[in-house]
């Protein structure tokens, strides 16, 4: 993913812009991650092969009654994620039905309809993304191919949220995250600017196997309300304030 070079780093108060770049979505950290690092804690154990199988996705049918449904653009991201940790800790496999939700909970089950051909796939939320402004969902490339995204790389889609392992509209851990930048210079910036004006917060920046950078932004308690508060008061020349859920 790439990202024009900023030659001053300056914060505002409110708004966020962020240039879309590729298709691909970075990797989000962990949400055990404690301090910040260039590369959160779980990034040493990527590779490595999953200990069991992920579960796989149950069988549904059109008629199964949605909880939630939205429309937006589809994208698809393969390597360089294939075989890294996804945010739910399980190894990334872009062969398996999977995509990345910034805000439904890990493991919920969702069905993306191509609004194009009609074509529909059932997924499992595993991982975090798309962090690209307009986008809602970032599908595995197997998943992708099923309903014909793969060629042009981003497509308009129904997501319909089947099952969820948590309530959706209230709970969960929540946090802000800030990108990409391309330079790690900027990103740390960034993050100290952060550190000094919220104390109660956790402010990790990584980078993303893709090469750019990232901050995110834990609130105290990782209330929606204060990492909600924070995405509306930041914002950078050169990425987006994005509110993703960690669990």
């Amino acid at each position: 993913m790439r990202r024009l070079l900023c030659a001053a780093l300056v914060f505002v108060l409110v708004g966020c812009n962020h240039k879309p770049a590729e298709v691909k979505a970075p990797s989000a950290p962990p949400p055990e991650a404690t301090a910040p690092k260039a590369t959160p804690p779980v990034e040493a154990e990527r590779g490595k092969p999953a200990e069991t199988a992920p579960p796989r996705v149950a069988e549904t049918s059109p008629a199964d009654k949605p909880v939630f449904v939205e429309t937006g653009i589809a994208s698809w991201y393969g390597a360089p994620y294939h075989n890294r940790r996804g945010s739910n800790g399980e190894i990334y496999d872009m062969h398996a039905m999977t995509a990345a939700h910034r805000t439904f909970p890990l493991g919920s089950v969702v069905r993306v309809t191509s609004l194009s051909s009609g074509n529909a796939v059932v997924v499992r939320i595993t991982d975090r993304g798309p962090f690209i402004n307009g986008r809602i969902i970032d599908l595995s490339k197997a998943a992708a191919e099923k309903i014909g995204l793969v060629p042009k790389g981003i497509g308009e889609v129904r997501v319909e949220l089947l099952n969820s392992p948590q309530p959706l509209d209230s709970g969960g851990r929540w946090a802000v995250q800030i990108g990409g930048f391309v330079r790690e210079q900027g990103a740390r910036e960034v993050a100290d600017h952060l550190s000094q004006r919220y104390r109660s917060a956790q402010v990790l920046t990584f980078n993303s196997p893709a090469g750019d950078w990232w901050v995110r932004v834990r609130v105290k308690d990782d209330l929606r309300a204060r990492a909600e508060e924070v995405m509306r008061e930041n914002t950078t020349p050169e990425g987006a304030a994005f509110l993703v859920r960690l669990d």
